[in-house]
C-alpha cells in the first residue's frame, strides 16, 4: 500500500537526523512508535511504495547533500521551511536568518518553487517581537523569497499547558511577556501579512486557524493531496482527508517522527516536553536504529517483536 510519510511534524529530521533518515532509506524501511498507544510499526520506504515524502525543518543546511540522492532514486518530495526570524533568545540552537533564506533558495533551484512552501508560524507577541516586528520581518524574508515560493503557512502561537509553562519560566528569568492577542487583532495582522505575500507573488494559507480565512488567505492544507496528485501524478491520484487537529485540512499521512527528540529547543514547541531530554536524546541517538530517538539495540528488539514484516 502507498502512503504519505511525513518527515517530521514531531521532530526537525533535516537538521539533527538526516544520516539517519538517509541509512533508513537505504535500508528500505523506517520503523516508528505511536506515541499515543505505544504501538509499533515498520513502514517501507522503498520509492513504488511511497506516494510522497514530506518534510518539515527550520534548517535544511544539514540536509542538502542527501538531496540529490532522493531525486535520483524517484522520490516525489515536498518541503515545508519555517522561517521567522524571531529573535535567537527563544531558540536554543537559532538558524541564521540569511542562512536560511539561502538553503530555501537551493531546494528550491533544485525541485521548484511548487515543491518548497515558506512556514511563517508561529507569530509569537512578545514584549520584543510585537506586530511591528513581524511585519518587520515577514517583508525583509518574503522580499528575499519572492520568486523562489508560492505559498505560505501562518499560524499563531498556540497556549498548550507546556507551552504555557515555557513561556511562564521564560519570563521568570528574562522579563519578557508573552500575550495572546484577541482574535480581531490576529485577523487585522494576518490580513496585513497577506498584503505583503501577494504583493511578493505569494499566496497565504492558514494552518489550523479558519477564522483567518478570508479572499486572501486560503485554508492551510500543510501535506496537500491535491497538490501532491498535480506535481506527482497528473491529476490522477486521490488521497483521504484526516486532520490531524481542530480545523486542519490535512491529507491522510503517516508521522514517523518521535517527541522529545528535537535540539532546536523553541520555547513555543509543542512536540517536546522537556528540552533536556531532547538534548540527551540527539547526543545519544543511533544513527543505525531503525527507529528514531532508540539505541540500535532497542530497535532491533522491537523488530524481532514484529517480525520484520514492514506496515504496508
Amino acid at each position: 500500500m502507498q502512503r504519505i510519510v511525513s518527515v517530521s511534524r514531531r521532530t526537525d529530521i533535516p537538521a539533527f537526523y538526516g544520516k539517519w533518515f538517509a541509512n533508513r532509506l537505504d535500508a528500505g524501511f523506517v520503523g516508528w512508535v505511536n506515541p499515543f498507544g505505544g504501538q509499533k510499526y515498520l513502514v517501507s520506504l522503498h520509492p513504488e511504495d511511497v506516494t510522497a515524502l514530506v518534510f518539515w525543518s527550520k534548517n535544511y543546511r544539514p540536509f542538502l547533500e542527501f538531496l540529490p540522492d532522493l531525486k535520483q532514486r524517484g522520490y516525489n518530495c515536498l518541503f515545508h521551511y519555517t522561517i521567522t526570524g524571531l529573535p535567537g533568545m527563544f531558540e536554543t540552537n537559532p538558524v541564521e536568518t540569511g542562512d536560511a533564506i539561502d538553503s530555501f533558495r537551493q531546494i528550491s533551484d533544485l525541485y521548484s518553487p511548487e515543491h518548497i512552501a515558506w512556514r511563517f508560524d508561529p507569530i509569537l507577541i512578545s514584549d520584543v517581537t510585537d506586530k511591528e516586528f513581524h511585519l518587520d520581518r515577514f517583508e525583509y524574508i518574503a522580499s528575499r523569497l519572492s520568486g523562489y515560493t508560492e505559498r505560505c503557512f501562518v499560524s499563531f502561537a498556540v497556549y498548550y499547558g507546556k507551552v504555557e509553562r515555557s513561556f511562564r519560566n521564560f519570563t521568570a528569568h528574562h522579563g519578557i511577556n508573552f500575550f495572546d492577542p484577541a482574535r480581531e487583532e490576529k485577523i487585522e495582522l494576518a490580513d496585513q501579512l497577506a498584503g505583503i505575500a501577494g504583493h511578493y507573488g505569494i499566496q497565504m494559507f492558514s494552518c489550523c486557524g479558519d477564522y483567518l480565512v478570508n479572499d486572501r488567505i486560503n485554508k492551510g492544507r500543510c501535506i496537500d493531496g491535491e497538490l501532491i496528485s498535480r506535481l506527482f501524478y497528473k491529476g490522477n491520484w486521490k488521497g483521504k482527508s484526516k486532520p490531524t487537529r481542530r480545523e486542519c485540512g490535512c491529507t491522510q499521512s503517516t508521522d514517523i517522527g518521535k517527541y522529545d527528540t528535537c535540539p532546536h529547543g523553541c520555547i513555543y514547541c509543542y512536540a517536546n516536553m522537556n528540552k533536556e531530554t531532547a538534548r540527551d536524546v540527539y547526543e545519544k541517538h543511533d544513527g543505525d536504529s531503525p527507529f528514531l530517538g532508540y539505541a540500535r539495540e532497542e530497535g532491533n528488539r522491537f523488530l524481532s517483536e514484529l517480525g520484520n514484516e514492514h506496515d504496508n
